[in-house]
């Protein structure tokens, strides 16, 4: 796939009060940056001859988006489980793919437990939510950031099961860069920076309304030991402060961004006063928003500047 963008924006910078390149991972063939990891890891799959007679993974929905493009692409067939009351756009999103959708579980991690349970059923490939391989494909967006800017103090990446910090971290140390990398949860998912914080998996229900993207109950065990030693410390936001992140994103750059997508800007605002003066970076990793939900976030208030 091509290489996606990475701009300064006047508007964001003069909001943020520092240097801001954002990397637009929205204009990705599937709307998210999770598109990168499925055509790698089906990819290596096919090169070893190991086509399987079919796919089937979970998801909030870009995984799932890119499990699905991937198979296409490849001719192979995929199914994807998802939690229900996920993302209306994002379901017809996945159908337009040719995926077969499963709505089952009441999160995430109960619609994961049963993509495997359907994957030993039917003899299909269980196409993961977490591996190397995936890690490999979504770093690739560090690595085109990193050559187009490689003077980035600071970049903050939302984290759901983790193969996007992963492979931030694995672009920046290939490259020989001393850029910190800062992990942004939900609070109202924070199973990973409590686990981070402890130095082992931990597990929390998920509240989050608005960062579906990063709605994640237990964190992958060895994605958790990538981030320990790659990232410099973890974030977490509320949902209300990635809406207004969402508001900032659409005012000052035009573009639609998901909660997740929008959740590395709500972190950098709140780091605001410790990062004038250095160059920050922050990843749009994807725009998949059901319409009425952004209409909702959008009309909750006006767009005053706010510097």
């Amino acid at each position: 796939m091509p290489a996606t963008p990475q701009y300064r924006w006047p508007l964001l910078e003069e909001r943020v009060g520092t240097t801001v390149w954002t990397k637009h991972e929205n204009y990705a063939p599937t709307g998210a940056f999770k598109v990168r990891g499925g055509l790698v890891y089906l990819q290596h799959l096919l090169r070893e001859g190991r086509k399987p007679a079919g796919v089937v993974s979970a998801t909030r929905g870009n995984h799932g988006q890119s499990v699905g493009y991937a198979a296409r692409k490849y001719g192979v067939s995929a199914a994807v489980v998802v939690p229900h009351g996920n993302s209306t756009d994002k379901n017809a999103a996945m159908r337009a793919l040719g995926v077969e959708l499963i709505e089952e579980g009441h999160d995430f991690q109960a619609a994961s437990e049963i993509a495997d349970k359907i994957a030993k059923e039917r003899g299909w490939h269980r196409f993961p939510n977490f591996h190397p391989l995936l890690a490999c494909g979504v770093g690739t967006y560090a690595l085109e950031l990193f050559r187009a800017a490689p003077a980035i103090d600071t970049l903050y990446v939302p984290v759901g099961m983790g193969s996007g910090v992963c492979g931030a971290i694995a672009a920046r140390d290939a490259l020989g860069l001393r850029t910190r990398i800062v992990a942004v949860v939900s609070a109202g998912a924070p199973a990973f920076a409590l686990s981070y914080e402890r130095g082992e998996p931990v597990s929390h229900e998920v509240t989050t309304r608005i960062a579906d993207g990063m709605a994640c109950r237990t964190p992958d065990e060895s994605a958790l030991a990538i981030a320990s030693k790659g990232v410099e410390r973890v974030v977490q936001v509320s949902d209300d402060e990635v809406k207004s992140a969402m508001r900032a994103l659409f005012s000052d750059t035009h573009s639609v961004a998901e909660g997740a997508g929008a959740a590395s800007l709500a972190a950098l605002m709140k780091d605001k006063e410790s990062m004038r003066g250095r160059t920050a970076a922050i990843v749009l990793t994807g725009a998949n928003v059901d319409s009425d939900v952004f209409a909702d976030v959008i009309s909750e208030h006006n767009f005053a500047r706010v510097t």
